[in-house]
């Protein structure tokens, strides 16, 4: 029975992520990105500038920081996707996946701006602070013949919490750490299951303080390792540069055939996991972004592109240059994909390297596992509204169990389970931000007119938009 739901999971999961989601997660970041006239990289300073630029700058006080939102939608999105995601991107696409990664990365850039810009201009004052995402975009911003297509998002979202952001996650560590301290998946899962609990039942306000707190510190610490094995194997460096882009095209494969299928299987794999690690079109991190202390939608927006800068063009480079630039991965005597990066940290390292990633995955999923426990509450509090309370209580205590059988699942199983719900859930998403897409340019145009210099210009929108 296992064996059938496998092979029906991967037949699913071969469609949602065929062609026509490969074009249209391209096509959506595309548009922004010509339309505004490759905004995140002729204003990347002012991106820079106006996020990580600013972030010590004076702030009113009360609410969710731009920073600790944008700390919690990377929590959510920084995960062992990171990792273990991008050691699964080349080992089934080769190395030209990660070509297909960043240009994912850089176009996602501007559909994550898009949908967090929409969650903030669309979201509902509630009792303890903002609520917003894809739900209230589509509620408010398309009306109410639209309301099946925003319950349709909240359910899938609550269903990909379970995966995406919770299983995948603990399965990896799990994976990691059952070699490296020799622990069993099952007391693994419950240690998990113990420390995630302490932080979910709470306020959402107390899981973007912990993630404004984990995310930073275990993003520096795990690229400031992952360089520490990119300069010791320094002289691949070179090679493994170029195999990236010689991979993307197929150009070092022989025959036309053989060529079209890597190029495929690059894309195809490269953009999948590239939308798994930022979720630039899944709508995920606009729910914990629309939470933000911000005076206006575009600005919170850029924190958005950050996010998705920071995630993929960042840290999943350098992970992918330790994996490449390892003599483990050129000699080829590691066969298991989720293998890859702990061997090319063991190889630099010695046994340090393989606790090191083992200590860097506890990290990632973790911040992960609480950072989607966030999009997984919003989005049973929208479902049931009066009832939203005694429903999220429900949801938390289901989201903490399912951590223990997550850690002992099989690896396959889960990372295609995962793509096919990211696919899925991403459908009612890009059909809302591609038709309230002129509420994206207003605000843009709003926060940023060609004549005046950001600096000197004061948002319109200010009073309805302040917490």
């Amino acid at each position: 029975m296992l064996d059938i739901l496998n092979t029906l999971n991967e037949k699913i999961s071969g469609i949602v992520w065929g062609l026509p989601m490969i074009i249209a997660i391209i096509s959506i970041g595309g548009y922004f990105t010509f339309k505004s006239g490759f905004f995140q990289i002729t204003r990347f300073k002012l991106i820079f500038a106006s996020t990580l630029g600013g972030m010590f700058k004076k702030r009113e006080r009360g609410g969710v920081s731009p920073f600790k939102a944008m700390a919690t939608a990377l929590a959510g999105s920084a995960g062992t996707g990171n990792i273990i995601g991008v050691a699964t991107a080349i080992a089934a696409g080769g190395p030209g996946a990660i070509f297909w990664m960043w240009a994912s990365g850089l176009l996602g850039m501007m559909t994550k701006l898009a949908e967090v810009t929409l969650a903030v201009h669309f979201r509902e004052k509630k009792g303890d602070g903002w609520r917003g995402g894809p739900m209230y975009y589509i509620k408010n911003g398309l009306g109410k013949k639209f309301a099946p297509l925003a319950a349709a998002f909240a359910v899938l979202c609550v269903l990909a919490s379970f995966g995406v952001g919770n299983m995948t996650q603990v399965n990896a560590m799990s994976s990691s750490w059952q070699k490296s301290f020799n622990l069993s998946a099952v007391w693994i899962g419950i240690g998990m299951a113990a420390v995630v609990t302490l932080v979910i039942f709470g306020r959402m306000t107390k899981i973007s303080s912990i993630a404004g707190f984990i995310v930073p510190f275990m993003s520096l610490f795990y690229i400031a390792g992952s360089l520490i094995v990119i300069c010791v194997n320094i002289e691949n460096l070179p090679g493994a540069v170029g195999s990236i882009f010689a991979g993307a095209f197929g150009i070092r494969q022989a025959g036309g055939g053989v060529i079209g299928f890597t190029m495929a299987q690059a894309v195809r794999f490269g953009v999948s996991r590239g939308v798994f690690t930022n979720e630039a079109g899944m709508g995920s991190s606009p729910i914990a972004h629309a939470s933000a202390q911000t005076s206006h939608p575009a600005e919170q927006g850029m924190w958005g592109a950050m996010e998705v800068f920071l995630d993929t063009i960042v840290v999943c480079t350098v992970t992918a240059l330790a994996i490449l630039s390892s003599p483990e991965y050129l000699s080829g005597s590691i066969t298991a994909d989720w293998a890859l990066t702990s061997a090319a940290f063991a190889g630099a390292l010695g046994p340090f390297g393989e606790y090191f990633i083992a200590v860097s995955l506890a990290l990632f999923s973790f911040a992960t596992i609480i950072g989607w426990s966030y999009y997984g509450i919003s989005c049973v509090e929208y479902l049931f509204k009066k009832h939203g309370a005694a429903a999220s209580a429900v949801y938390r205590l289901i989201y903490v169990l399912c951590i223990i059988p997550g850690a002992a699942a099989a690896p396959e199983v889960l990372w295609t389970a995962a793509d096919t719900l990211n696919g899925l859930m991403a459908v009612p998403n890009i059909i809302a931000v591609v038709l309230l897409s002129k509420y994206v340019f207003a605000d843009l145009d709003d926060l940023l007119p060609k004549s005046v210099p950001f600096s000197k210009y004061k948002p319109k929108y200010g009073a309805r938009f302040r917490c």
